[in-house]
């Protein structure tokens, strides 16, 4: 992997770019592998780190939407359960099929929900994961040994068994991101665009900030694309002062995205032991509940609420926690307390708003499109956002087929990335298991190689298995991309995302190692972490 003076040097050469990218979400990141295979020229600029925004906090759930399924929207469905083939083959060592089951009280609901899954099944076909079942009670209690024996008064009746599938986010990220830059692309974390460049009202340029120096570099492309997830309304309108300085101003547009917030809380594994999520269709006020096994924990969420601030680490309401302990206290046999959760972290979701709705004008998230927006503005900046993980390929090919189609970028034929295998791809183990070396894949000999490759910072409390090496940390830093303790800790090893506390613990020997990778580039800073770490454990 390239050192990152290297990476910035290409920057400064002044070579024109056939597309640059503003985002290294999903969305950005899939854009830009997607372009370099098929011969472009690619930059990619994120402001802070890989996925750090909303790409690092989904719910791991790689999916086809049960719950679009109910509310009618069968072609997002049936795009998204092709999108999910796609990442498991693809990314097979950070995704993985994941049994899931809706326990059931009440006596219609067997047949109902049951029903409703194998229809999710047909609209699969042969990219099924595994066939709907219908349990009795003595099973539905096998596979989910943690499920309350009774709810409201009403015995368990049983259950329905359906596959989807499960990954780790920010650790695909960084595999979009590393594919890319092996292909050719140059792939810069902690660079923020500070300024769009126009000629003749299109735009045609970016001013870039080094966040680590200070230093600012400008950079001519053909095709800008903004692909900042809630943040894109920010860059549309940098685009239009830029754009109206030499004309008559227009209208500035309105805002594309309404940001909804969703909270997930983590809790032990022996809330709900075995490798089954758990899966609440219709919570007391309507909403979906899951609980799901994921490295070595169990994942409570999510919330869907709106929230008008863009805040990079937004805090969980004192509601939304409220409500995922009380339901999930309802459906496990042992109800979590706040004293239980390891770690609580929120992610803002980019809903698409109405564009025909008044301004002013709120309501409920969930009425709110799931579907991605790709925009195209008078001045040439090509806007995507909304949708979701699952579809971010699908995403990358509909935003470059609509740049090729206004002439933005050069045409080149669609489907490169759909079989693409990402670095390090091979067979994996189920992602309800701790983290460990089978999370880099066929790199694992590599990451072997490096001092400190049995010198376990980490290890998991339940199994007793290495979870993070000093190795680990030196592969971060080396091959990853790796800046700070926040960038190891929080989306190289998911550690702050499971136990915010050993998280904090192990900041001082992170920083130490990271320090010493890094030479004289910036010093680990722990402190910020910290009060990150103590964030993640503040229950509102």
């Amino acid at each position: 992997m390239a050192e990152r003076s290297e990476l910035l040097a290409r920057l400064r050469a002044g070579d024109d770019w056939d597309l640059a990218v503003i985002g290294g979400g999903c969305v950005g990141l899939g854009v830009a592998l997607d372009a370099t295979v098929r011969g472009l020229r690619v930059v990619l600029l994120e402001s802070h780190d890989f996925s750090q925004g909303t790409s690092s906090r989904a719910t791991k759930l790689a999916h086809g939407g049960v719950r679009y399924l109910a509310q009618g929207d069968i072609g997002l469905v049936r795009e998204a359960l092709h999108e999910r083939t796609a990442l498991l083959h693809n990314a097979p060592h950070v995704a993985a099929r994941l049994p899931f089951v809706m326990p059931a009280y009440r006596w219609w609901e067997r047949a109902f929900y049951g029903a409703g899954l194998k229809m999710y099944d047909a609209l699969a076909g042969r990219q099924g994961l595994g066939a709907t079942e219908w349990l009795g009670a003595a099973r539905t209690r096998g596979l989910l040994p943690g499920v309350s024996p009774g709810l409201e008064g009403m015995a368990l009746q049983g259950g329905v068994r359906y596959w989807d599938g499960q990954f780790d986010d920010a650790r695909l990220a960084l595999l979009l991101a590393r594919t890319a830059l092996a292909r050719g692309a140059l792939v810069l974390n902690h660079c923020g665009v500070t300024a769009l460049h126009h000629e003749n009202g299109q735009v045609r340029g970016l001013q870039v900030q080094d966040r680590e120096t200070g230093s600012s570099i400008a950079l001519r492309a053909r095709c800008v694309v903004n692909a900042t997830g809630v943040w894109v309304d920010g860059i549309r309108a940098m685009d239009h002062a830029a754009a109206t300085t030499s004309a008559p101003a227009d209208a500035a547009p309105p805002a594309l995205v309404a940001p909804s917030q969703g909270v997930h809380l983590v809790v032990d594994r022996a809330f709900l032991p075995g490798d089954h999520a758990l899966l609440v269709p219709k919570t007391a006020d309507g909403r979906v509940l899951f609980a799901v096994p994921w490295l070595g924990k169990t994942v409570l969420g999510t919330t869907d609420t709106p929230r008008s601030d863009l805040a990079r680490e937004p805090q969980p309401f004192a509601e939304e926690v409220a409500f995922i302990l009380d339901e999930a206290g309802r459906y496990l046999a042992r109800a979590p307390q706040r004293s239980d959760v390891r770690s609580v972290w929120v992610g803002l979701r980019p809903l698409v708003k109405p564009q025909a709705a008044r301004p002013g004008e709120t309501g409920r998230t969930q009425a709110l499109s799931r579907e991605h927006t790709v925009l195209v503005d008078a001045s040439g900046l090509v806007t995507v956002t909304g949708g979701k993980w699952t579809t971010y390929r699908a995403m990358a090919e509909d935003v470059l087929q609509q740049a090729m189609a206004r002439g933005l970028l050069p045409q080149r034929p669609a489907g490169a990335t759909a079989t693409l295998r990402l670095l390090g791809a091979a067979p994996g183990r189920p992602l309800s298991e701790p983290p460990g070396e089978h999370l880099y894949g066929s790199e694992a000999p590599r990451l072997r190689s490096l001092p400190g490759a049995d010198r376990w910072l980490w290890r998991d409390a339940e199994t007793g298995r290495g979870a993070l090496s000093e190795a680990m940390v030196r592969f971060a830093v080396r091959h990853e991309l790796a800046r700070s303790v926040e960038d190891v800790l929080a989306r190289r090893c998911r550690l702050l995302f499971l136990d915010a506390a050993e998280a904090a613990r192990l900041a001082a020997p992170v920083a130490e190692i990271v320090a010493e990778e890094l030479g004289a580039g910036p010093a680990a800073d722990t402190t910020s972490f910290l009060a990150l770490a103590a964030q993640y454990q503040q229950m509102p």
